[in-house]
This record gives C-alpha cells, structure tokens and sequence, in this order.
C-alpha cells in the first residue's frame, strides 16, 4: 500500500496505532479509578508522625489527605489509606498494583524515578541535621561524622549521609521515632526531613536544627509509570492549589506559623 505522493503507508499507520494505544493507555489508569469508585493511596502511616498521614481520631487526616481528598470529590471517587510498615515497601507495592499512587512526605529522588513516575512538588523538603540540647548544634559534615548519627531507613536522608560519606548511621529507628532517640541518648544527632524537625521542634524546645544535606528537594505523589492520566490530572490540581491561599493554610495548620519561613530558607531564598 502506498501513500498518494508514491511512499509506503505502512510507517504511517503503525505510528498512528501506536499513538492511538498509548493514549488509550494513558487514560485507562483513572478511568479503572473512577470505575472501582476509590483512590487507594499508599502510605507509611505512624502513631508518631501525623502530619501529612493520620489515622488517629483524635487528630486532623493529615497535610496530604487534606490536599487527595479535594482531588478526590473532584473526580467524584472516595479515599482510601493503604497503610505500609516501611518506607523501603512502597515502590514494590506500587509496582504491583496493591495501590494507586504512593504519599505521606514521599520524596522525589533520581534513584526513586529509575523505578517510578512523580507529580509536581506538592511541599518542598530537604534534609536537616538536628541534635538537642545541651548537644552543640552540627554545622559541618566534619562535625557529623564524629557523632553516633540515626536516619530512617529507605529514606532519601539515608541516601544523602552515604552521599556525604556519614557511614556510623543507626537506620534501625522506627518512623517518628528520631527525637526520642535523642532525648534517650541512643544517637548524638539526626537527620530527618525538615518537614519532620518543625514538627519534632515545636513539640520538643530543646531540639536544634543545623546543617542542610543534599540540595533541596520536593515532597511529591509516586505514580506507576504507565499512569500518565492520573499523574497529570493529579499536577493539574497540585497547580492549582499551589496559587491559592489553601496551601499555605494548610501548611501553617501542619507545621505552625513560621514553617513558611523556615521552608525558604531550606530552599535559600
């Protein structure tokens, strides 16, 4: 078969079916969502941090089920928290299908997007050094490394203390559970995302924040890579919010009055 100026059709028609299946594709990910009528969202879920993901009924949802339950009732679906003990479990649960998107203070890093797709920035985080007082403040790696230093295993603070070349990490501590461990003296220092230390701080005076490790980086939502209709609708809400006043309300309701502040500092504005 050729085409009227005398080339083979063929090339043609195999592009245009492609492009035909991969839009199909492309959109099949939210319509099944919109079918099966629920948003099943995983997420490390902790009696300890509440902030962004809160099963307590005694406390707001959380920053994050706050902003996906808005995306929800637009689409006209319900929200459903699919808890996860451990950080280094998301991406393979995502992987197989055991829910839709990944969240609660989900950081977006190269290693992670080797693996999986993000939104946009829905906050923005970078790593903290805290220590607490009577302990000096860390304001160097040099400093860091001479202190017995705990992280969270399967997290991006992990990856940036390798990066720094940190190597006496305890990645044993459980999620939420840092500023215990310093309260306790079983660490000398911590490296949390900021994110966690506003929160830690207002509840814990004597907590201190130091030195930033890495550059700064963004929370964000984890997608399959094949999802690309929900991921864009996703970043087109995430857009929207972000040039209203809802998110920096939220923000402020989350991680207190000066969260703002310090969060352009972290970013060295």
């Amino acid at each position: 078969m050729t085409a009227p100026g005398g080339g083979p059709r063929w090339p043609a028609l195999v592009a245009l079916a492609l492009a035909l299946s991969a839009s199909a594709a492309s959109a099949f990910d939210l319509r099944e969502i919109q079918k099966r009528g629920t948003l099943r969202v995983l997420a490390v879920v902790s009696d300890e941090e509440t902030y962004f993901v809160s099963h307590r009924a005694d406390l707001p949802p959380g920053f994050d089920v706050e902003i996906l339950q808005g995306f929800a009732k637009l689409h006209a679906f319900k929200l459903e928290v699919v808890p996860v003990p451990r950080w280094d479990g998301l991406i393979p649960l995502l992987r197989q299908a055991k829910g839709d998107l990944i969240a609660g203070g989900f950081t977006d890093t190269e290693s992670r997007r080797q693996q999986i797709d993000f939104t946009a920035e829905v906050f923005p985080t970078r790593s903290v050094v805290i220590t607490r007082r009577p302990g000096a403040v860390v304001q160097t790696i040099e400093q860091l490394k001479a202190r017995k230093v705990g992280t969270i295993r399967g997290t991006f603070m992990e990856e940036e203390l390798a990066a720094a070349g940190v190597r006496n990490v305890d990645t044993t501590i459980a999620t939420g559970e840092l500023p215990l461990a310093l309260k306790t003296e079983r660490i000398e220092a911590a490296v949390d995302g900021l994110e966690a230390a506003l929160t830690a701080k207002a509840k814990d005076p004597d907590l201190q924040c130091g030195l930033f490790l890495g550059r700064p980086s963004s929370l964000a939502y984890g997608v399959r890579k094949d999802d690309r209709a929900l991921r864009e609708a996703l970043n087109a809400y995430i857009s929207n919010l972000r040039r209203t006043s809802t998110w920096s309300r939220l923000v402020v309701k989350y991680f207190g009055p000066s969260s703002l502040e310090i969060l352009n500092k972290a970013r060295g504005r």
